[in-house]
């Protein structure tokens, strides 16, 4: 085991590849301006009641995979040294509530902020990618810091069975099934957020994709493909300008095999 291992108690054959998920998504949503000096990913650990997220007072912008921690759901640190983010209850009673779901981001996106603060106005889907949010975006009314149980409770019964929730004054938490997923699905929802502001800052009332329209993309949807092929492009893209350290690339880059599809498909 690694001298690195050794001091956050992370071991390679269960959590490294997590951790080193984890901050790999942290910096290059750092590099995308959705996460600053505050917010935070997690990761689910199968089979355990645990999961995998960073020390909470370090910079996001210079994560490593050994400043990640090992959290319970009862927010105790299993392995690592340090303490998890204040906002802790998010990922545990999200986690709880939602088994299906595998990673969370904690941010708190401008874009997002602002759609909570104009009466009469909801993000809606407005791109091709954002059907990925056809169920609906729910504002949770509380602007505090999520720092109880219950607050984490309401949060995740706010966020009920859809994939990103708004939180009032506050911020956004998205989930995915991957921290792959996850990256790819915080670039979009800023893509989208981006779309419909810039429509109603041109004076002009935002068209949201219809639900015909919805279902046309999904029929021509390959999500776990155009995670991989942007994953891929986004790691590169970290390494070249030094975000993310050269020999992070090996276990992140995805093979020629996985960046292979049929036509259709």
């Amino acid at each position: 085991m690694s001298a690195q291992a050794k001091r956050t108690g992370i071991t390679p054959q269960a959590n490294d590849l997590r951790a080193l998920e984890a901050a790999a998504a942290t910096r290059l949503l750092v590099a995308e301006r959705i996460l600053d000096y505050s917010g935070h990913v997690s990761i689910r650990i199968p089979g355990q009641d645990a999961f995998v997220i960073q020390i909470g007072s370090n910079s996001r912008a210079e994560v490593e995979p050994g400043s990640m921690l090992v959290v319970d759901y009862n927010g105790n640190v299993l392995e690592g040294d340090g303490q998890p983010p204040s906002e802790i209850p998010i990922h545990i009673e999200i986690l709880k509530a939602r088994p299906d779901v595998q990673a969370i981001l904690h941010s708190h996106m401008e874009l997002a902020i602002a759609f909570t603060m104009m009466e009469g106005v909801k993000l809606v889907p407005m791109r091709a990618r954002a059907s990925r949010w056809k169920s609906g975006i729910p504002t949770d009314p509380d602007p505090s810091h999520i720092k109880t149980e219950e607050q984490g409770r309401a949060l995740a019964k706010t966020l009920g069975p859809h994939h990103a929730v708004l939180m009032r004054a506050h911020g956004l938490t998205l989930v995915a099934e991957s921290a792959q997923a996850l990256f790819i699905d915080a670039v979009h929802f800023k893509e989208n957020a981006t779309a419909q502001m810039q429509a109603l800052q041109a004076g002009a009332k935002p068209l949201p994709l219809t639900d015909a329209e919805i279902e046309q993309i999904e029929k021509m949807e390959m999500r776990d493909w155009h995670i991989k092929k942007l994953w891929n492009y986004y790691v590169r893209k970290g390494i070249t300008e030094g975000v993310l350290p050269e020999d992070w690339g090996e276990p992140l880059i995805p093979s020629r095999e996985m960046l292979t599809r049929d036509r259709t498909h």
